[in-house]
């Protein structure tokens, strides 16, 4: 699906705001790159729909609050994992 510059940008916020998604799960739902998940709903956003844009840069400032929580849970599974595979040996 093909969206110009102000739909793909509103198409963006809405799903950030919809399901409170991280821009790497923006990106990965639309096919798209982080980076311009990032600048569509940064940039363009808050020039094309400021409400829309509020609502994001809300939602992305507490995932940045959260984002070294999930880095740090994230090692903590992959060495479990390894750690249980490693017993099973």
């Amino acid at each position: 699906m093909r969206f110009d510059s102000y739909e793909r940008s509103a198409a963006l916020g809405q799903y950030i705001a919809e399901n409170r998604a991280t821009v790497r799960e923006t990106a990965a739902q639309f096919g798209v790159s982080k980076s311009t998940v990032h600048k569509d709903v940064t940039e363009k956003l808050r020039r094309d729909n400021p409400a829309l844009y509020a609502a994001v840069a809300e939602i992305l400032a507490q995932n940045k609050a959260e984002r070294h929580l999930r880095g740090g849970e994230a090692t903590r599974q992959k060495y479990l994992h390894l750690r249980g595979q490693s017993a099973e040996k």
